[in-house]
């Protein structure tokens, strides 16, 4: 039987849960329902709920702020950065896992060492190139960066799914006669889907809502993402409320809704990962 104390303990546990998850979910929930309100009706009670829903007003911000426009470019970018990092870092952590060759120690390191250090310490660098080489107002130049911040987290992650392998599954290709590639498409591939999910969900949320290097790097108003598209919207509309945030939850709720759809994979990938 359950002790006293381990009942309070899973009590207080789900107390600090649902205080938590009020607090943060208080403002989201708040924006949607301001988007319904009039900014009469939003100043005279902040707190009250909107009289009625009319998705209109959703419709109305879409094509006023050129949302579509910006969620393409952003869609395009988000899914060359995590096609790029899926293969990129699948390759590099099969390697570091299951191969030995001189100097992979300090690969690894200097790769890993991109976990610590902040975008502003390569960042004029970084630009200087871009500039060199043309890049800059193209969607490469967001696409390239994204893909060198995200490959460090996700080699390390993968790495660590390869190294808890049995190394006998590897052996015993070897002997059926698996040449690496056919090892690393008809192997390694299917057991890394957990982590894999979890690379992909990590790099799409962090692509999708990078701001710096998106308002640094793109002028043309025919290639900014959502989140330089919306600031571009919020300073032509910085007094229409209703309009400001209906543009804020359109771009806001879709990410929210793929975290919350996926977030049981996300804990897998990474506790499988972790324990074995």
């Amino acid at each position: 039987m359950l002790t006293v104390r381990v009942i309070a303990s899973k009590v207080l546990f789900r107390i600090v849960m649902v205080v938590l998850a009020v607090i943060y979910g208080f403002p989201l929930a708040w924006m949607v329902l301001s988007s319904f309100k009039s900014n009469r009706e939003t100043f005279r009670n902040p707190l009250a709920l909107p009289t009625s829903i009319d998705l209109g007003v959703w419709a109305d911000a879409w094509r006023i702020g050129n949302l579509g426009r910006y969620a393409l470019n952003s869609a395009l970018v988000t899914t060359a950065t995590v096609v790029l990092i899926l293969t990129l870092a699948g390759l590099a952590a099969y390697a570091f896992s299951r191969f030995e060759f001189g100097g992979s120690s300090l690969l690894l390191g200097l790769l890993l060492a991109g976990l610590l250090m902040p975008l502003q310490s390569y960042f004029v660098a970084q630009s200087e190139l871009f500039d060199a080489l043309g890049l800059k107002d193209t969607r490469w130049a967001l696409i390239l960066p994204y893909t060198a911040m995200g490959l460090p987290l996700a080699v390390y992650l993968l790495k660590a799914f390869l190294d808890g392998l049995p190394g006998e599954l590897f052996d015993a290709a070897r002997l059926d006669g698996c040449g690496d590639v056919r090892m690393f498409t008809a192997l390694v591939l299917p057991l890394l889907r957990p982590g894999l999910a979890t690379v992909a969900i990590f790099s799409a949320l962090n692509a999708w809502n990078e701001f710096l290097l998106a308002l640094l790097y793109i002028s043309d108003d025919e290639l900014k993402t959502l989140p330089t598209g919306l600031l571009a919207f919020s300073s032509r509309y910085t007094t229409d409320y209703q309009l400001l945030f209906s543009a804020l939850s359109i771009v806001t709720l879709p990410m929210v809704a793929v975290y919350v759809a996926f977030h049981r994979q996300v804990t897998a990938g990474l506790t499988e990962g972790a324990v074995r």
